[in-house]
Protein backbone atom coordinates (compact mmCIF):
# COMPACT_ATOMS: atom_id res chain seq x y z
CA UNK A 1 0.00 0.00 0.00
CA UNK A 2 2.84 2.18 1.17
CA UNK A 3 4.81 1.85 -2.38
CA UNK A 4 1.24 2.89 -4.29
CA UNK A 5 0.71 5.73 -2.64
CA UNK A 6 4.22 6.98 -2.72
CA UNK A 7 4.07 6.54 -6.75
CA UNK A 8 0.64 8.56 -6.75
CA UNK A 9 2.13 10.94 -4.73
CA UNK A 10 5.08 11.16 -7.41
CA UNK A 11 2.03 11.29 -10.29
CA UNK A 12 0.56 14.26 -8.74
CA UNK A 13 4.18 16.29 -7.91
CA UNK A 14 7.07 14.77 -9.81
CA UNK A 15 10.08 12.69 -8.74
CA UNK A 16 12.24 15.32 -7.65
CA UNK A 17 9.17 16.67 -4.95
CA UNK A 18 8.71 13.65 -3.19
CA UNK A 19 11.87 13.03 -0.79
CA UNK A 20 12.00 9.30 0.56
CA UNK A 21 15.67 8.90 1.00
CA UNK A 22 16.94 9.36 4.85
CA UNK A 23 19.75 11.68 3.56
CA UNK A 24 17.06 14.03 1.72
CA UNK A 25 14.34 13.93 4.39
CA UNK A 26 17.13 14.56 7.35
CA UNK A 27 16.35 17.91 7.24
CA UNK A 28 12.69 18.45 7.75
CA UNK A 29 12.38 15.98 10.44
CA UNK A 30 13.66 18.13 13.69
CA UNK A 31 12.55 21.41 15.16
CA UNK A 32 14.64 24.24 15.32
CA UNK A 33 15.79 23.98 18.53
CA UNK A 34 16.73 20.72 18.33
CA UNK A 35 14.09 19.48 20.85
CA UNK A 36 11.64 17.18 19.07
CA UNK A 37 12.59 14.69 16.09
CA UNK A 38 10.57 12.35 14.32
CA UNK A 39 10.18 10.09 11.32
CA UNK A 40 8.22 10.84 7.79
CA UNK A 41 7.19 8.26 5.41
CA UNK A 42 8.21 11.13 2.64
CA UNK A 43 8.65 15.15 1.89
CA UNK A 44 6.54 16.50 -0.13
CA UNK A 45 7.40 19.66 -1.95
CA UNK A 46 4.30 21.58 -3.81
CA UNK A 47 4.29 23.96 -5.95
CA UNK A 48 0.25 25.12 -6.64
CA UNK A 49 -2.69 24.73 -4.40
CA UNK A 50 -3.87 22.29 -6.64
CA UNK A 51 -1.41 20.18 -6.09
CA UNK A 52 -1.42 20.46 -2.37
CA UNK A 53 -5.87 19.54 -3.11
CA UNK A 54 -4.53 16.43 -4.41
CA UNK A 55 -2.38 15.49 -1.89
CA UNK A 56 -4.93 15.98 0.94
CA UNK A 57 -7.13 13.61 -1.37
CA UNK A 58 -5.29 11.35 -1.57
CA UNK A 59 -3.84 11.13 2.27
CA UNK A 60 -7.93 11.10 3.03
CA UNK A 61 -8.32 7.87 0.68
CA UNK A 62 -5.23 5.75 2.60
CA UNK A 63 -5.84 7.68 5.99
CA UNK A 64 -2.35 8.76 6.12
CA UNK A 65 -1.94 12.21 8.53
CA UNK A 66 -0.21 14.66 7.25
CA UNK A 67 2.11 17.20 8.79
CA UNK A 68 1.87 21.38 7.20
CA UNK A 69 5.92 22.72 7.74
CA UNK A 70 6.72 26.27 6.41
CA UNK A 71 10.54 27.83 7.34
CA UNK A 72 10.94 25.24 10.45
CA UNK A 73 11.50 28.18 13.01
CA UNK A 74 9.01 27.22 15.67
CA UNK A 75 10.07 26.65 18.96
CA UNK A 76 7.35 23.95 20.10
CA UNK A 77 7.37 21.36 17.68
CA UNK A 78 3.98 22.04 15.69
CA UNK A 79 5.51 21.03 12.19
CA UNK A 80 7.45 18.27 13.38
CA UNK A 81 6.35 14.59 12.77
CA UNK A 82 5.53 11.88 14.96
CA UNK A 83 8.09 8.64 15.19
CA UNK A 84 5.80 6.48 13.47
CA UNK A 85 6.99 7.24 10.07
CA UNK A 86 3.33 7.10 8.53
CA UNK A 87 2.57 10.65 8.56
CA UNK A 88 4.26 12.72 5.32
CA UNK A 89 5.31 16.44 5.85
CA UNK A 90 3.76 19.07 3.41
CA UNK A 91 6.48 21.66 2.69
CA UNK A 92 5.48 24.69 1.73
CA UNK A 93 8.58 26.10 0.10
CA UNK A 94 8.46 26.22 -3.49
CA UNK A 95 4.74 28.20 -2.97
CA UNK A 96 6.08 31.38 -2.72
CA UNK A 97 5.01 33.87 -5.57
CA UNK A 98 3.53 37.17 -5.08
CA UNK A 99 0.38 37.30 -6.56
CA UNK A 100 -0.43 40.39 -6.54
CA UNK A 101 0.15 44.04 -4.96
CA UNK A 102 -3.04 46.43 -4.93
CA UNK A 103 -1.66 49.95 -3.90
CA UNK A 104 -4.75 51.49 -4.23
CA UNK A 105 -6.16 49.07 -1.74
CA UNK A 106 -2.80 48.67 0.37
CA UNK A 107 -2.62 44.92 -0.12
CA UNK A 108 -0.49 42.26 -0.96
CA UNK A 109 -1.81 38.87 -2.11
CA UNK A 110 0.74 36.42 -1.15
CA UNK A 111 1.71 32.58 -0.76
CA UNK A 112 2.32 30.58 2.74
CA UNK A 113 6.02 29.71 1.04
CA UNK A 114 7.22 33.56 1.09
CA UNK A 115 9.82 34.29 3.49
CA UNK A 116 9.09 37.18 5.89
CA UNK A 117 11.82 39.16 4.90
CA UNK A 118 11.67 39.02 1.36
CA UNK A 119 7.79 40.14 1.81
CA UNK A 120 9.40 43.20 3.71
CA UNK A 121 11.51 43.81 0.90
CA UNK A 122 8.54 43.77 -1.77
CA UNK A 123 6.99 46.21 0.32
CA UNK A 124 9.59 48.71 0.83
CA UNK A 125 10.12 48.23 -3.06
CA UNK A 126 6.97 49.83 -3.96
CA UNK A 127 7.29 52.59 -0.81
CA UNK A 128 5.31 50.35 1.23
CA UNK A 129 5.98 48.70 4.81
CA UNK A 130 4.75 45.30 5.51
CA UNK A 131 4.77 45.42 9.13
CA UNK A 132 5.42 42.05 10.61
CA UNK A 133 9.00 41.57 12.20
CA UNK A 134 10.63 38.93 14.13
CA UNK A 135 13.89 37.62 14.71
CA UNK A 136 13.30 34.29 12.20
CA UNK A 137 12.19 36.58 10.07
CA UNK A 138 15.13 35.45 7.15
CA UNK A 139 13.89 32.27 7.58
CA UNK A 140 10.37 31.83 8.62
CA UNK A 141 7.39 32.00 6.30
CA UNK A 142 4.09 33.49 5.86
CA UNK A 143 1.90 30.28 6.18
CA UNK A 144 3.76 29.78 9.60
CA UNK A 145 3.56 32.97 10.90
CA UNK A 146 -0.17 32.61 10.32
CA UNK A 147 -0.55 29.35 11.58
CA UNK A 148 0.83 30.31 14.87
CA UNK A 149 -0.59 33.71 14.24
CA UNK A 150 3.30 35.17 14.90
CA UNK A 151 3.45 38.26 16.86
CA UNK A 152 6.85 39.82 17.06
CA UNK A 153 8.39 43.42 17.89
CA UNK A 154 5.80 46.00 16.04
CA UNK A 155 2.53 44.13 17.43
CA UNK A 156 2.23 47.42 19.63
CA UNK A 157 1.26 49.55 16.94
CA UNK A 158 -0.09 46.98 13.79
CA UNK A 159 -1.46 44.12 16.06
CA UNK A 160 -0.45 39.92 15.59
CA UNK A 161 -0.43 38.76 12.06
CA UNK A 162 -4.14 38.34 12.37
CA UNK A 163 -4.73 41.25 12.41
CA UNK A 164 -2.72 42.24 9.19
CA UNK A 165 -4.40 39.67 7.41
CA UNK A 166 -7.65 40.56 5.61
CA UNK A 167 -8.41 37.33 3.67
CA UNK A 168 -6.90 33.41 2.95
CA UNK A 169 -6.69 30.50 0.74
CA UNK A 170 -6.82 27.05 2.58
CA UNK A 171 -7.08 23.48 1.69
CA UNK A 172 -9.56 21.41 3.73
CA UNK A 173 -9.26 18.17 5.13
CA UNK A 174 -11.65 16.95 2.20
CA UNK A 175 -8.51 18.42 -0.24
CA UNK A 176 -10.99 20.97 -1.45
CA UNK A 177 -9.83 24.75 -2.06
CA UNK A 178 -11.83 27.63 0.21
CA UNK A 179 -10.63 30.85 -1.85
CA UNK A 180 -11.07 33.50 0.76
CA UNK A 181 -8.85 36.07 -0.96
CA UNK A 182 -10.63 39.47 -0.44
CA UNK A 183 -8.84 42.65 0.69
CA UNK A 184 -11.65 43.68 2.64
CA UNK A 185 -11.28 45.49 5.57
CA UNK A 186 -15.53 44.97 6.12
CA UNK A 187 -17.10 41.94 5.31
CA UNK A 188 -19.53 40.95 7.92
CA UNK A 189 -21.63 37.53 6.10
CA UNK A 190 -21.48 35.32 8.91
CA UNK A 191 -18.84 33.19 10.48
CA UNK A 192 -15.56 34.44 10.00
CA UNK A 193 -13.49 31.39 8.18
CA UNK A 194 -10.18 33.39 8.46
CA UNK A 195 -9.50 33.44 12.27
CA UNK A 196 -10.48 30.11 12.63
CA UNK A 197 -7.55 29.14 10.62
CA UNK A 198 -5.39 31.69 11.57
CA UNK A 199 -3.85 30.15 15.07
CA UNK A 200 -4.92 26.49 14.30
CA UNK A 201 -1.57 25.47 13.46
CA UNK A 202 -2.48 23.56 10.36
CA UNK A 203 -5.10 21.62 12.18
CA UNK A 204 -8.37 22.90 10.86
CA UNK A 205 -6.98 23.21 7.37
CA UNK A 206 -3.51 24.24 5.34
CA UNK A 207 -2.94 27.88 4.87
CA UNK A 208 -2.08 28.40 0.97
CA UNK A 209 -2.06 32.31 0.30
CA UNK A 210 -3.12 35.26 2.18
CA UNK A 211 -3.93 38.56 1.24
CA UNK A 212 -2.13 41.23 3.79
CA UNK A 213 -2.32 44.93 4.57
CA UNK A 214 0.10 47.11 3.52
CA UNK A 215 0.71 50.48 5.10
CA UNK A 216 2.54 53.67 4.28
CA UNK A 217 6.29 53.98 4.45
CA UNK A 218 7.76 55.27 7.75
CA UNK A 219 9.77 59.04 6.75
CA UNK A 220 11.82 58.83 10.03
CA UNK A 221 12.25 56.16 12.63
CA UNK A 222 14.26 57.27 15.89
CA UNK A 223 15.96 54.60 17.94
CA UNK A 224 16.53 54.68 22.00
CA UNK A 225 17.80 52.45 24.52
CA UNK A 226 16.95 53.87 28.19
CA UNK A 227 18.40 52.21 31.88
CA UNK A 228 15.50 51.67 34.11
CA UNK A 229 15.48 49.99 37.80
CA UNK A 230 12.41 47.95 38.12
CA UNK A 231 9.47 47.07 36.65
CA UNK A 232 6.74 49.84 38.00
CA UNK A 233 8.54 52.03 36.13
CA UNK A 234 9.18 50.68 33.13
CA UNK A 235 5.22 50.17 33.00
CA UNK A 236 4.87 54.07 34.08
CA UNK A 237 7.65 54.75 31.36
CA UNK A 238 4.96 52.85 28.88
CA UNK A 239 2.30 54.61 29.75
CA UNK A 240 3.98 58.35 29.68
CA UNK A 241 4.97 57.37 25.70
CA UNK A 242 1.50 56.03 24.78
CA UNK A 243 0.49 59.19 26.23
CA UNK A 244 2.85 61.77 24.80
CA UNK A 245 3.61 59.77 21.27
CA UNK A 246 0.34 57.67 20.73
CA UNK A 247 0.52 56.20 17.68
CA UNK A 248 3.69 56.89 16.75
CA UNK A 249 5.04 54.37 19.45
CA UNK A 250 6.28 51.55 17.84
CA UNK A 251 8.66 49.28 19.55
CA UNK A 252 8.86 48.90 23.50
CA UNK A 253 10.79 45.80 24.30
CA UNK A 254 12.16 44.69 27.36
CA UNK A 255 15.73 42.80 28.19
CA UNK A 256 17.01 42.20 31.88
CA UNK A 257 20.61 42.18 32.97
CA UNK A 258 21.05 38.80 32.71
CA UNK A 259 20.04 38.00 29.30
CA UNK A 260 22.15 41.31 28.16
CA UNK A 261 25.08 39.48 30.07
CA UNK A 262 23.87 36.34 28.33
CA UNK A 263 24.22 37.85 25.03
CA UNK A 264 27.43 39.82 25.79
CA UNK A 265 29.65 36.19 26.52
CA UNK A 266 28.39 34.88 23.57
CA UNK A 267 28.43 37.98 21.69
CA UNK A 268 31.08 40.27 22.74
CA UNK A 269 30.63 42.93 20.20
CA UNK A 270 26.78 43.09 21.54
CA UNK A 271 27.75 44.90 24.89
CA UNK A 272 24.97 46.85 26.36
CA UNK A 273 26.06 51.05 25.27
CA UNK A 274 23.90 51.69 28.67
CA UNK A 275 26.33 52.21 31.81
CA UNK A 276 26.93 49.41 34.51
CA UNK A 277 24.25 47.55 32.20
CA UNK A 278 21.14 48.30 34.56
CA UNK A 279 18.69 46.03 35.75
CA UNK A 280 16.26 46.46 32.77
CA UNK A 281 17.08 47.81 29.54
CA UNK A 282 15.01 49.03 27.47
CA UNK A 283 14.42 49.05 23.58
CA UNK A 284 11.53 52.24 22.29
CA UNK A 285 11.30 53.03 18.47
CA UNK A 286 9.31 55.81 17.61
CA UNK A 287 8.86 56.00 13.79
CA UNK A 288 6.63 58.69 11.91
CA UNK A 289 5.19 60.13 8.45
CA UNK A 290 6.15 63.77 9.11
CA UNK A 291 10.00 64.34 9.34
CA UNK A 292 13.17 63.60 10.70
CA UNK A 293 13.08 66.55 12.95
CA UNK A 294 9.25 66.02 14.48
CA UNK A 295 10.12 62.58 15.88
CA UNK A 296 13.77 63.28 17.22
CA UNK A 297 12.03 66.34 19.36
CA UNK A 298 9.07 64.07 20.21
CA UNK A 299 11.87 61.38 21.64
CA UNK A 300 14.06 64.04 23.19
CA UNK A 301 11.07 65.94 25.00
CA UNK A 302 9.25 62.20 26.89
CA UNK A 303 12.93 61.14 27.53
CA UNK A 304 13.20 64.74 29.46
CA UNK A 305 10.25 64.42 31.75
CA UNK A 306 11.24 60.45 32.25
CA UNK A 307 14.36 61.41 33.79
CA UNK A 308 12.53 64.91 35.30
CA UNK A 309 10.21 62.06 36.70
CA UNK A 310 13.11 59.57 38.17
CA UNK A 311 11.87 56.80 35.70
CA UNK A 312 15.09 56.44 33.92
CA UNK A 313 18.99 56.32 34.92
CA UNK A 314 20.14 57.02 31.59
CA UNK A 315 19.36 56.89 27.84
CA UNK A 316 21.65 56.74 24.52
CA UNK A 317 19.84 57.74 21.09
CA UNK A 318 20.93 56.08 17.96
CA UNK A 319 22.63 58.73 15.53
CA UNK A 320 22.06 56.46 12.05
CA UNK A 321 20.19 53.38 11.14
CA UNK A 322 23.35 51.75 11.67
CA UNK A 323 23.55 52.39 15.65
CA UNK A 324 19.64 51.69 15.43
CA UNK A 325 20.36 47.81 14.01
CA UNK A 326 22.87 47.42 16.44
CA UNK A 327 20.25 48.24 19.36
CA UNK A 328 17.76 45.58 17.85
CA UNK A 329 20.22 43.24 16.84
CA UNK A 330 20.65 43.12 20.76
CA UNK A 331 17.60 42.41 21.52
CA UNK A 332 17.06 39.75 18.77
CA UNK A 333 20.60 37.89 19.26
CA UNK A 334 19.28 37.08 23.33
CA UNK A 335 17.27 34.06 21.55
CA UNK A 336 20.75 32.66 20.11
CA UNK A 337 22.57 33.17 23.10
CA UNK A 338 20.20 31.10 24.84
CA UNK A 339 21.00 28.53 21.91
CA UNK A 340 24.54 28.67 22.35
CA UNK A 341 24.48 28.56 26.00
CA UNK A 342 22.41 25.45 25.75
CA UNK A 343 19.29 23.92 26.09
CA UNK A 344 16.97 26.22 28.29
CA UNK A 345 13.07 26.24 29.51
CA UNK A 346 11.42 28.63 27.35
CA UNK A 347 7.94 30.21 27.82
CA UNK A 348 6.10 32.56 26.32
CA UNK A 349 3.37 34.09 27.95
CA UNK A 350 1.28 37.04 28.11
CA UNK A 351 0.87 38.96 31.39
CA UNK A 352 -1.87 42.06 32.42
CA UNK A 353 0.21 45.04 32.10
CA UNK A 354 -1.42 45.75 35.60
CA UNK A 355 0.05 42.66 37.33
CA UNK A 356 3.26 41.90 34.68
CA UNK A 357 5.26 44.44 37.98
CA UNK A 358 3.72 41.71 40.66
CA UNK A 359 3.92 38.55 38.30
CA UNK A 360 7.75 39.11 37.71
CA UNK A 361 9.27 39.92 41.66
CA UNK A 362 6.17 36.75 42.84
CA UNK A 363 7.74 34.09 40.02
CA UNK A 364 11.64 35.35 40.03
CA UNK A 365 11.79 34.59 44.13
CA UNK A 366 9.71 31.49 43.92
CA UNK A 367 12.31 30.28 40.81
CA UNK A 368 15.29 31.58 43.03
CA UNK A 369 14.23 29.71 46.40
CA UNK A 370 13.42 26.70 44.70
CA UNK A 371 16.28 26.69 42.56
CA UNK A 372 19.05 28.47 43.83
CA UNK A 373 21.95 29.82 41.14
CA UNK A 374 19.26 29.28 38.30
CA UNK A 375 19.31 31.91 35.73
CA UNK A 376 16.25 33.71 34.67
CA UNK A 377 16.84 35.33 30.87
CA UNK A 378 13.37 37.32 30.80
CA UNK A 379 13.10 39.37 27.80
CA UNK A 380 10.09 40.24 25.05
CA UNK A 381 7.51 42.61 24.08
CA UNK A 382 6.39 44.14 27.31
CA UNK A 383 4.81 46.85 25.69
CA UNK A 384 2.24 44.47 24.88
CA UNK A 385 2.73 42.16 28.19
CA UNK A 386 4.46 38.86 25.92
CA UNK A 387 7.64 37.77 27.98
CA UNK A 388 9.80 35.28 27.18
CA UNK A 389 10.77 34.02 30.61
CA UNK A 390 13.28 31.77 29.94
CA UNK A 391 15.08 29.54 32.41
CA UNK A 392 18.56 28.50 31.85
CA UNK A 393 20.43 26.47 34.69
CA UNK A 394 22.73 27.22 37.08
CA UNK A 395 26.48 27.65 36.07
CA UNK A 396 28.71 24.94 35.88
CA UNK A 397 25.11 22.27 35.52
CA UNK A 398 24.34 19.76 32.24
CA UNK A 399 21.55 21.48 30.71
CA UNK A 400 20.12 18.52 29.55
CA UNK A 401 20.04 16.84 33.20
CA UNK A 402 18.92 20.15 34.55
CA UNK A 403 15.85 19.70 32.58
CA UNK A 404 15.49 16.55 32.59
CA UNK A 405 14.61 16.80 36.48
CA UNK A 406 13.32 19.87 36.65
CA UNK A 407 11.35 21.15 33.68
CA UNK A 408 8.02 19.76 34.37
CA UNK A 409 7.54 21.54 38.09
CA UNK A 410 9.41 24.50 37.07
CA UNK A 411 6.66 24.74 34.00
CA UNK A 412 3.98 23.95 36.83
CA UNK A 413 5.76 26.95 38.79
CA UNK A 414 5.57 29.65 35.91
CA UNK A 415 1.56 28.25 34.82
CA UNK A 416 0.16 28.53 38.05
CA UNK A 417 1.89 32.21 38.29
CA UNK A 418 0.35 32.68 35.11
CA UNK A 419 -3.37 31.75 35.69
CA UNK A 420 -3.08 33.65 38.95
CA UNK A 421 -2.65 37.07 36.92
CA UNK A 422 -5.23 35.87 34.63
CA UNK A 423 -2.63 36.07 31.56
CA UNK A 424 -1.59 33.24 28.64
CA UNK A 425 0.75 30.27 28.58
CA UNK A 426 1.23 31.17 24.43
CA UNK A 427 1.47 34.69 23.33
CA UNK A 428 3.20 34.57 20.15
CA UNK A 429 4.59 30.39 19.25
CA UNK A 430 1.71 29.11 19.28
CA UNK A 431 0.92 25.67 21.28
CA UNK A 432 2.61 22.62 19.01
CA UNK A 433 3.28 19.26 20.60
CA UNK A 434 4.93 21.64 23.80
CA UNK A 435 1.61 22.81 25.48
CA UNK A 436 -0.15 20.36 24.31
CA UNK A 437 -0.97 18.74 27.50
CA UNK A 438 -1.05 22.50 29.43
CA UNK A 439 -3.56 23.55 27.60
CA UNK A 440 -6.74 21.49 28.71
CA UNK A 441 -6.16 23.38 32.63
CA UNK A 442 -5.29 26.44 30.86
CA UNK A 443 -8.27 26.77 28.55
CA UNK A 444 -11.28 25.42 30.66
CA UNK A 445 -13.02 22.25 30.12
CA UNK A 446 -15.57 23.82 27.97
CA UNK A 447 -13.59 25.64 25.74
CA UNK A 448 -11.24 22.65 25.47
CA UNK A 449 -14.21 20.77 24.34
CA UNK A 450 -15.70 23.54 22.08
CA UNK A 451 -11.61 23.37 20.09
CA UNK A 452 -11.99 19.16 20.25
CA UNK A 453 -15.82 19.76 18.45
CA UNK A 454 -14.00 22.01 15.86
CA UNK A 455 -11.41 19.81 15.04
CA UNK A 456 -14.07 17.01 14.19
CA UNK A 457 -15.85 18.76 12.51
CA UNK A 458 -13.56 20.10 10.37
CA UNK A 459 -11.03 16.83 10.20
CA UNK A 460 -13.18 13.90 11.26
CA UNK A 461 -9.85 11.84 9.84
CA UNK A 462 -7.89 13.56 12.18
CA UNK A 463 -4.99 13.85 9.36
CA UNK A 464 -4.16 17.56 9.49
CA UNK A 465 -1.31 17.70 11.94
CA UNK A 466 -2.57 15.02 14.99
CA UNK A 467 -1.48 15.56 18.45
CA UNK A 468 -0.87 19.13 18.24
CA UNK A 469 -2.75 21.95 19.77
CA UNK A 470 -5.78 19.69 20.70
CA UNK A 471 -5.97 15.65 20.64
CA UNK A 472 -9.29 14.05 19.38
Amino acid sequence: MRSEFLEELILILGHPNVLVDDDDKAPYLNDWRKRYSGKALAITLPKTVQEIAQIVQLCAKNQIAIVPQGGHTGFCGGATPDNTGAQIILNLKRMNAIREIDKANQTITLEAGCILQAVQDKAADQDFLFPLSLGAEGSCMIGGNLATNAGGTNVLRYGNTRDLCLGLEVVTAKGEIWNGLKGLRKDNTGYDLRDLFIGSEGTLGIITAAVMKLYPLPISQWTTLVAIDSIESTIALLNLFQKRATSLLTGFEMMTQESLTLNEKHFPHMANPLQGNPPYTILIELSDHESEEHVRQLLETVLEEAFEAGLISDAVIANNLSQANSFWHMREHITLAQAEEGANLKHDITIPLSSLDNFIKETDAQMRSQYPGVRIINFGHLGDGNLHYNIAPPLGVDPKAFNLIHEKPIHELIYAQVERCHGSISAEHGVGQLKLEDLRAHKGEVAHELMKTLKRALDPQNILNPHKVVSI
